[in-house]
């Protein structure tokens, strides 16, 4: 194996082993973000350390910058193009998300060294994510299927790391977990939009810390 190659595989070992211990990746879609370093400390405090800012924010470069500035782990989502990855990582992202199989987006991530998470639906598919050196596979929308589907794919994949994205809530995270997701993915359950562009983050942190602790009953 060759230098390369070992460094691509302690990134992904780093990032699932990351993810194992703090299974929770909060997804941010908001068109007004006031602090994203606030945001960032917000969800912290609710137990969240992984935080996505998504390309359909606007100035989403902007807040990646001043958050990752600030020490939080960020990463940027809806990552379609490899420009799109370049300009994440210039801003300070430390992970790429994407929501469908793309193959320049996990190229872009390799030749930084920082982990990607590729998404995907059908069994197929889970194959090419691996395939492309993706850290882990986001299963969306998970909602489609529900948390059994993790159970059935655990079958032919029993070492694939998969995250549930796409309709987990407090009420369904533990289940999804239970049946084989390695990580969920938290949406609006936790940073509404109108919460965040309000910038009521004592109300961020009551949701994070309600959604990590109905992880915890798995």
């Amino acid at each position: 194996m060759n230098r390369k190659a070992v460094a691509e595989e302690a990134v992904v070992a780093a990032a699932r082993a990351a993810l194992a211990a703090e299974p929770v990746i909060a997804v941010v879609r908001a068109p007004r973000i006031p602090d994203a370093a606030a945001l960032c400390a917000a969800l912290a405090e609710g137990g969240i350390t992984w935080t996505e800012f998504t390309f359909t924010t606007p100035d989403v470069t902007t807040h990646l910058a001043k958050a990752a500035q600030a020490g939080h782990r960020v990463g940027v989502g809806t990552v379609l193009t490899a420009e799109q990855a370049e300009s994440g990582l210039a801003a300070g992202a430390s992970f790429l998300v994407t929501p469908g199989l793309r193959p320049e987006v996990a190229h872009a991530a390799h030749a930084a060294r920082v982990p990607v998470v590729l998404g995907a639906l059908t069994a197929t598919e889970v194959a090419q994510a691996v395939d492309l050196g993706a850290a882990a596979v986001k299963i969306f929308p998970a909602r489609a299927f529900g948390p059994g589907y993790f159970k059935d794919l655990r079958g032919p994949y029993p070492d694939v790391p998969l995250v549930a994205s796409g309709g987990v809530n407090a009420g369904n995270a533990a289940e999804f977990l239970a049946h084989g997701a390695l990580a969920v993915c938290a949406g609006t359950d936790v940073v509404a939009p109108e919460v965040v562009a309000a910038g009521d983050w004592a109300e961020v942190t009551r949701r994070a810390r309600a959604f990590t602790e109905a992880c915890a009953v798995r």
